[in-house]
């Protein structure tokens, strides 16, 4: 269903859509997840002229289903890739500092149990490489009676302590937003549900060298062909999609990553918990989020049409309790205490592992007859993966702007002024999520838009901010991406959606019919996608 006309987000978007026809982009960047964004932004800060086109949602595919760390990654030194934990480590740190509000520090408990592995002292020596790596001393072992403390719901039987350690987290959809907005305030350009049809090339227009690409709205349907010095293919795990378009062989195996919230009061961890499965000894987390509790994750491959948005299984549910029943055994957890989940689909390059869990998660650039693709990798060193894409490109770009070295990844605004009606956590969320934008955010708000909505730590202004600005198109982008509600409220918010709507329909500019659609489709997908399924008895591998 195309969307009707209407008022600020479609006159906005018509205005987008008429820039698109000048003579030539420096680069055209197809992919709106964090890989696309950082690219945008770097290639922003250096005067490019720059387009991101996304056939979905900003964040719609990986980019905001991860599990939601930003982190260097323990289990990657298990398996010798020290320069990524490296480099994720100190990124983690640079936005730990330029992103607070916004990307968090949280620490981390790590049972150690008589006989289980990998023991006390392995664990702790590999904390202390991850320190070090990090510049930091973040690590403490406890005995047993004062790590209870620390984790008083966890399985008490032959516990022998604990080890805590710092890492960090954010909300994936906003900092994708947030990137977004930083490099379009530089210049850079942005449009969703604008899908890249297929590619054009100079001269022979079946094997020349990659010249544009051919973009249909998903919204009107016009179609607009789209020169630019070079394509740049973002598109995470969907890469091999374009690439076949050049006759290139496949090289990702994607992989799928499902995850579970449940109630803050159910599962109570101030401390995320760190555990091995029982079952197969991968890492498994449980954690604070948003108000809620976050549970992942799975790591199996995904075989399903990547065209179609991804799911839980029942079998991945019930792996995922049966850690969390052997974690937090007094707490009698069950399936019905999950309010969502939701899975992602990872970008991963295959190497023929026959354990998905030992594929390597490092990015990789490839360059072909002027497509440049530029996939796996983490959500942390998101920065680092975009300045590998833009070394590539030198070549074929002209000279850009000097960007000053240790130059902010994100501008930081002008902190928000004292305010009774908000806390000073609200205030450093705000100011972390919008940056300089926050004050405009505040502004926003009308009677009683500044407080909370309960279960959750996002204010009822964020969905008016969210309505009137941040390109909303369909209810589920509002929903799912803009604001978290769809994952942190039962029923995917069905009991606000009476006030959402008051709050956002004028400021779309929806009829109630456009309106109605919309809520009935987003309700559709809510309960066919992020609803728990029903377990399967006696399952025992996910």
């Amino acid at each position: 269903m195309s969307p009707e006309p209407h008022t600020l987000p479609g006159a906005a978007r018509a205005h987008l859509l008429q820039t698109l026809a000048q003579p030539e982009w420096d680069l055209v960047i197809i992919g709106g997840g964090i890989t696309g964004a950082g690219i945008l932004l770097e290639a922003a800060r250096r005067g490019y002229k720059a387009l991101l086109v996304e056939q979905r949602d900003f964040a719609w595919g990986t980019s905001s289903r991860s599990s939601k760390l930003v982190h260097g990654g323990l289990r990657y030194l298990k398996e010798g890739q020290l320069r990524l934990t490296r480099d994720s480590v100190r990124e983690r740190q640079t936005l730990l500092q330029q992103a607070r509000g916004l990307v968090e520090p949280q620490s981390f408990a790590f049972a150690d149990y008589k006989d289980r592995k990998p023991g006390r002292w392995v664990f702790q020596l590999g904390l202390a490489v991850y320190d070090w790596l990090a510049g930091q001393r973040a690590r403490h072992h406890y005995p047993a009676d004062e790590f209870l403390l620390l984790a008083p719901h966890i399985a008490r039987a032959d516990l022998k302590g604990g080890l805590c350690y710092l890492d960090a987290k954010t909300d994936d959809a906003r900092l994708v937003l947030r990137v977004l907005q930083e490099a379009r305030s530089l210049g850079g350009m942005a449009i969703n549900y604008l899908q890249a049809q297929h590619l054009l090339r100079a001269g022979d227009a079946t094997h020349g060298r990659v010249s544009g690409v051919q973009l249909q709205d998903a919204v009107a349907g016009a179609s607009y062909p789209v020169r630019a010095r070079v394509v740049v293919n973002a598109t995470g795990a969907w890469a091999d999609r374009l690439r076949q378009q050049q006759g290139a062989p496949r090289r990702l195996r994607p992989l799928r990553g499902s995850h579970l919230v449940l109630p803050a009061w159910r599962l109570p961890v101030a401390q995320a918990v760190s555990l091995m499965h029982p079952q197969d000894g991968r890492p498994v987390f449980a954690f604070p989020w948003e108000g809620a509790t976050l549970v992942g994750t799975t790591d199996v491959d995904h075989g399903a049409d990547l065209q179609q948005e991804a799911a839980i299984t029942p079998a991945e549910l019930d792996y995922l309790m049966a850690a969390l029943r052997w974690q937090f055994p007094q707490l009698a957890l069950e399936p019905g205490d999950v309010i969502a989940t939701y899975a992602g689909v990872r970008p991963v390059i295959d190497t023929g592992k026959t354990d998905p869990s030992k594929e390597g998660r490092d990015h990789a650039v490839w360059m072909e007859d002027g497509l440049l693709t530029d996939t796996g990798g983490k959500l942390t060193t998101f920065r680092l993966i975009a300045l590998d894409a833009l070394r590539q490109l030198e070549p074929l770009l002209p000279r850009g702007r000097p960007v000053p070295p240790g130059a902010p990844v994100l501008a930081p605004g002008a902190p928000l002024p004292v305010s009774g009606e908000l806390t000073a956590q609200q205030r450093q969320r705000l100011q972390g999520h919008y940056g300089p934008l926050a004050a405009a955010v505040v502004a926003a708000a009308q009677a009683g838009e500044l407080h909370a909505i309960p279960g959750t730590e996002t204010l009822w202004v964020e969905l008016r901010w969210a309505a009137r600005t941040e390109a909303v198109v369909h209810l589920q982008d509002l929903l799912l991406r803009r604001t978290r509600l769809g994952l942190l409220l039962r029923g995917g918010g069905t009991e606000h959606l009476a006030r959402i709507r008051t709050l956002c329909q004028g400021e779309l500019g929806w009829s109630d019919a456009y309106w109605d659609a919309e809520q009935a489709a987003y309700l559709a997908l809510w309960h066919s996608h992020y609803r728990p399924p029903q377990p399967l008895r006696g399952s025992t591998h996910a």
